[in-house]
């Protein structure tokens, strides 16, 4: 009985890891999404005549950064 209870345990615990990954993944992709769209509004604000180079640039860099610390995944979803 006590092998069951213990096999019960790791499954249950390897569901919960998975589940947290699975968070993980989903708040990076919006993440993702969020600096893409910012990176879409300075461009399009900068060429309406709104907007500045440095604010393009500095949502390029967080995206960019984004990226590097969570892969492109996000781009093609």
């Amino acid at each position: 009985m006590a092998g069951f209870l213990d096999r019960a345990k790791e499954q249950a615990q390897n569901a919960l890891e998975q589940g947290k990954q699975k968070v993980d993944e989903v708040q990076q992709q919006r993440a993702g999404n969020d600096l893409l769209k910012k990176l879409g509004a300075a461009y399009y604000a900068e060429h309406s005549g709104s907007g500045t180079p440095e604010a393009t640039r500095n949502a390029l860099t967080a995206l960019e950064s984004h990226i590097r610390d969570h892969g492109d995944a996000f781009l093609r979803s």
